[in-house]
């Protein structure tokens, strides 16, 4: 297991930090106006996680959401203390701010910060150092189905153990891989990989993790068009592969790239009253894990948070005027011309490329209304 940095672990992580290229081209964007030197004698001042999330990351994803976007809420931190740890359940549309945004608004309240998973792909070079300082633990993927079970087995036992011993909140998408058709289903997978590492009794295994559902909604989803052509090729060649450092520049684009205004939201942690009542109805296994990823799904699709875009990508591909009271005509335009210029660039049929990317705002506003939601993500504020 790949695991954070132990205390006496950060400091010389923090000198290969300083000596590595990549960083510098990084603190250029996020710190132009200080020399190389000058950040490097920042960087090798750095003792420990608290200060390094402090002095760069706080401090950077900060930077992140002023450059890239109009605005950052969020709801629902009442529910949460430091008297507690927490296995936080998100939804994924960024690799890199989902779990990052969640940093800095716990920071911000003096609440201790999560460890976060990350896939194998992106551990690589300077991030394995970078990450592993900023309490990220990784998630191999690859793999025969004896590696992929061991893997699993030594994970759930590790974010177990991390929240009921060590008493450290853990970040976990609620899938492998972002959402890119923006339907935010939990995968049944993720919630047996928990279950493998505590008792056999339903309500004992997950009461013990505190599972508390997070939704992150951006206006503009990172990377929908990388999305749209992933979508496109795979419907029209029945695979998508990946070219050489897609997953980096994924990363850099989510960073770089427009967001209009974010969302965050945590929802109530899930009470032992409801887990005694998947165990009671329950027939199977199989049938509880379902019902709590239905809970799981319930949760994150209560607090996500419906923009103008949603509507406007819903009216688009419907070639109605349903939701049009919810955006205006510039808000439309403003969509329509982001659309265009993302999609230009991207492989494959424009027509059929528009088509997939309305759908990835439209698909949330169908899912709320399907559950009888909609007004209140309307409303949320």
């Amino acid at each position: 297991m790949n695991r954070p940095s132990s205390k006496e672990e950060v400091y010389p992580a923090i000198l290969r930090i300083a000596e590595a290229k990549e960083f510098y081209v990084c603190m250029k964007w996020l710190f132009p106006k200080m020399s190389v030197e000058e950040v490097k004698q920042k960087i090798t001042s750095i003792q420990t996680t608290y200060e390094f999330q402090r002095d760069f990351m706080h401090v950077g994803i900060r930077k992140i959401v002023e450059k890239t976007s109009d605005g950052l809420t969020s709801s629902g931190f009442d529910y949460i203390s430091n008297n507690n740890s927490y296995l936080y359940i998100s939804n994924h549309r960024d690799i890199f701010l989902d779990s990052g945004i969640l940093q800095i608004l716990l920071f911000e309240r003096e609440i201790d910060t999560t460890q976060i998973t990350f896939g194998d792909n992106l551990m690589q070079g300077i991030f394995v150092d970078v990450g592993k300082v900023n309490k990220m633990f990784t998630v191999y993927r690859g793999g025969n189905r004896r590696e992929m079970y061991d893997n699993s087995v030594r994970l759930s036992a590790y974010i177990r153990k991390a929240v009921t011993e060590i008493n450290d909140s853990v970040w976990v998408a609620q899938r492998s891989g972002r959402t890119k058709d923006g339907l935010d289903t939990t995968h049944t997978g993720v919630l047996k990989m928990f279950a493998q590492s505590g008792s056999k009794n339903f309500v004992e295994c997950f009461k013990e993790l505190n599972l508390t559902p997070m939704a992150v909604s951006y206006e503009y989803d990172p990377c929908d068009y990388y999305k749209a052509q992933e979508l496109h090729l795979t419907e029209a060649l029945g695979k998508y592969e990946k070219q050489p450092n897609e997953d980096l520049n994924s990363v850099i684009k989510g960073v770089t790239d427009y967001k209009g205004r974010i969302h965050m939201a945590i929802s109530e942690p899930i009470e032992v009253d409801e887990l005694m009542a998947i165990d009671r109805f329950g027939e199977t296994p199989n049938d509880k894990i379902k019902m709590l990823c239905e809970l799981v799904d319930q949760r994150i699709y209560d607090n996500f948070k419906l923009w103008p875009t949603h509507f406007i990508g819903h009216d688009l591909l419907n070639k109605s005027t349903e939701f049009s009271d919810y955006y205006t005509k510039e808000e439309k335009e403003k969509f329509e011309s982001i659309m265009s210029d993302r999609l230009s660039e991207m492989r494959g049929d424009q027509a059929e490329l528009k088509r997939i990317y309305m759908n990835i705002y439209a698909n949330p506003v169908d899912v709320l209304s399907e559950r009888s939601t909609l007004e209140y993500a309307m409303k949320l504020d």
